[in-house]
């Protein structure tokens, strides 16, 4: 059986809890959750703005993705958290922007609250 490795990148924000930025495990990398964190300030960008939320959560996903020797083309599936389901048509034209090409299964998922009241995450599985 494969053994779990860490991945850990400064170019994306660290964890604000017990979880990894991502896990590899064999050719598969499972990357948590993306929120618009800047990397070097851990602060909230573009606070009420889902455009630019949904931009530094997918800047944030592809330096984990790059840490792990990964791209954007290699994601098999991600799952999208949002806080209002009206942002969709926003948050996709941004998501859409990123992902060209095959792109990945996908869930979209309205929720009550994200971390420090973000309006967008975005988690993926790639496979190398």
């Amino acid at each position: 059986m494969s053994k779990k490795e860490v991945v850990l990148t400064a170019k994306a924000p660290q964890p604000i809890g017990p979880y990894s930025q991502a896990i590899k495990l064999g050719n598969l990398v499972f990357c948590s959750g993306q929120i618009p964190l800047h990397p070097e300030s851990g602060q909230v960008v573009g606070e009420g703005d889902v455009t630019t939320q949904a931009k530094q959560v997918l800047e944030n996903l592809t330096a984990v993705l790059t840490a792990a020797g990964a791209t954007l083309d290699q994601v098999v599936k991600t799952t999208i958290f949002l806080k209002s389901m009206g942002d969709f048509p926003k948050v996709n034209e941004v998501y859409a922007s990123y992902f060209k090409g095959v792109t990945p299964a996908r869930s979209t998922i309205e929720v009550a609250r994200l971390p420090k009241d973000v309006l967008v995450e975005i988690e993926a599985i790639a496979s190398l």
